[in-house]
């Protein structure tokens, strides 16, 4: 593989489940996790206002709601990393409703 990158590790798949298991999650894939979230982010930085608050706000809401479904096999690592984007959103979803 180009870079020295060997199956399995590395870079995910993009059309591999969100998540492992059986679960309805599992069945959605993360390409289009991640074109929800980014139509999501832009479309509500772009209006502002209450409804761009409450599009972030749905937006925050999902990440918590991800964010809770996966705590326990996520590495610490990982944790401070989707909080730190959990907080970074909810900073943004404030200064669109300044």
């Amino acid at each position: 593989m180009a870079g020295g990158q060997q199956p399995g590790r590395g870079r995910r798949d993009l059309r591999a489940p969100l998540l492992p298991g059986s679960g309805p999650l599992a069945r959605v894939p993360a390409a289009a996790v991640f074109g929800l979230v980014l139509v999501l982010f832009v479309v509500g930085v772009v209006v502002r206002g209450p409804v761009g608050a409450g599009l972030l706000g749905a937006l925050a809401l999902i990440v918590l709601g991800l964010l809770g479904a996966t705590w326990r096999v996520l590495s610490p690592a990982d944790r401070a990393l989707r909080i730190v984007v959990f907080v970074i959103l909810v900073a943004v979803l404030v200064s669109v409703l300044s």
